[in-house]
C-alpha cells in the first residue's frame, strides 16, 4: 500500500502566507503545503475538521498544522483553537507546531548556542528587549533550565508583566524585571551577569561596547538583531562563538544557521506521530540534539 503524502497545513495570521515557511516545510520533508493567510481563531474549526476527518486515525500522522504569521499573540490563540477542535478521544487529531514570527525556533537556537559554553542552571542572564516575542521565549527557556533571569525593558511595568507571564509557565523560575533608560540603568542591570541576549527592535544598540567591556563577569553575548546598527556593539552579525574581548559572541546570522536546522527538524518531527504539540519547550528539546 502506498504511503499517504505528508501534508502540512500552514495557518498564517498575515494576509500573505510566509514564503519562507513554505520553503522550509518542503525542505523538511512535507510533500504538500496548504497555505492559508489572514487566518483568525473563528475560522479554525472547519480547517481542523477538514484535517482530522479525511484520513483514518492510522494515517493522521501524515497530516499536520504549522502556525505562523508575524503576530505571536494571534499565533498562540490559533494554537489553542486548533487544539480545541480536535477529537483525541476518538484518535482524531494531528500534530501542530507554533513558530509565529520564528520566535520559538529563534529563541531555541539562541539559548542552545549559549548552553554550549555555560551551564544554564548556573547562568545569570540579562535579556535586553525581553518584552518582545523572542525575548519572552528566551527568558522562558532560560528559566525552565534553572538560570537566574533578569528581563529588561525601558518600562519597569512591561518587564514586570513579562516576568509574571514567564513565572506562570515556569513556577520554579528565578526571574526579576529591570528598567533600562540610560547608561547607569544598563550598568546596574549588567552587574554580575554571565550571559546577555539582545532581542530588541532592529537597528537599536542595546549593549554598547563600553558597557560590555565594563561587565567583567560576562562570558557569552548573543545578538539576535541582523539590521545595522547591531544590538550588541562589537559582535559581528556572522559571529558564532567568536572571542570578542574575552566574551564569546554570537550574531544573528551565527545563530540563524542553527535556527534553520531546528526549524526543519521541528517540521519533520510533526510527521512522526499525530499527537504532538510543539511550542517553545518542545522545540528546545529538539535543539539539544544539535
Amino acid at each position: 500500500m502506498v504511503a499517504k503524502r505528508k501534508i502540512l497545513i500552514q495557518l498564517d495570521s498575515d494576509a500573505d502566507p510566509s514564503v519562507f515557511d513554505r520553503v522550509v516545510a518542503i525542505d523538511a520533508g512535507a510533500d504538500e503545503v496548504f497555505s492559508y493567510g489572514g487566518v483568525k481563531p473563528e475560522t479554525i474549526r472547519d480547517k481542523v475538521h477538514g484535517a482530522i476527518f479525511t484520513r483514518g486515525p492510522k494515517d493522521l500522522a501524515h497530516t499536520a498544522f504549522f502556525i505562523g504569521g508575524s503576530n505571536v499573540g494571534v499565533g498562540e490563540k490559533l494554537l489553542a483553537e486548533v487544539q480545541r477542535h480536535m477529537l483525541p478521544q476518538f484518535g482524531l487529531r494531528v500534530s501542530v507546531l507554533l513558530d509565529a514570527s520564528g520566535a520559538n525556533t529563534t529563541a531555541a537556537a539562541a539559548v542552545r548556542s549559549a548552553a554550549r559554553h555555560l551551564d544554564l542552571a548556573q547562568a545569570r542572564a540579562l535579556v535586553l528587549g525581553g518584552t518582545g516575542p523572542v525575548g519572552q521565549r528566551v527568558a522562558l527557556l532560560l528559566a525552565q533550565h534553572g538560570a537566574e533571569v533578569r528581563v529588561a525593558s525601558r518600562q519597569l511595568e512591561r518587564a514586570a508583566h513579562v516576568v509574571q507571564l514567564v513565572q506562570d509557565k515556569a513556577p520554579a523560575g528565578r526571574l526579576e524585571p529591570a528598567a533600562i533608560d540610560g547608561p547607569d540603568d544598563l550598568s546596574a542591570a549588567l552587574e554580575g551577569r554571565t550571559l546577555v541576549f539582545a532581542a530588541g527592535a532592529a537597528g537599536v544598540i542595546l549593549l554598547p561596547k563600553s558597557a560590555r567591556l565594563a561587565c567583567k563577569t560576562l562570558r557569552v553575548a548573543v545578538d539576535l538583531n541582523a539590521v545595522p546598527p547591531l544590538g550588541i556593539e562589537g559582535v559581528d552579525v556572522t559571529d558564532k562563538g567568536v572571542d570578542r574581548d574575552g566574551v564569546l559572541g554570537y550574531g544573528a546570522l551565527g545563530v540563524g544557521d542553527l535556527k534553520m536546522k531546528i526549524h526543519r527538524a521541528a517540521v519533520a518531527r510533526l510527521f512522526e506521530s499525530n499527537d504532538q504539540v510543539l511550542d517553545a519547550e518542545q522545540i528546545y528539546a529538539l535543539a539539544e540534539a544539535f
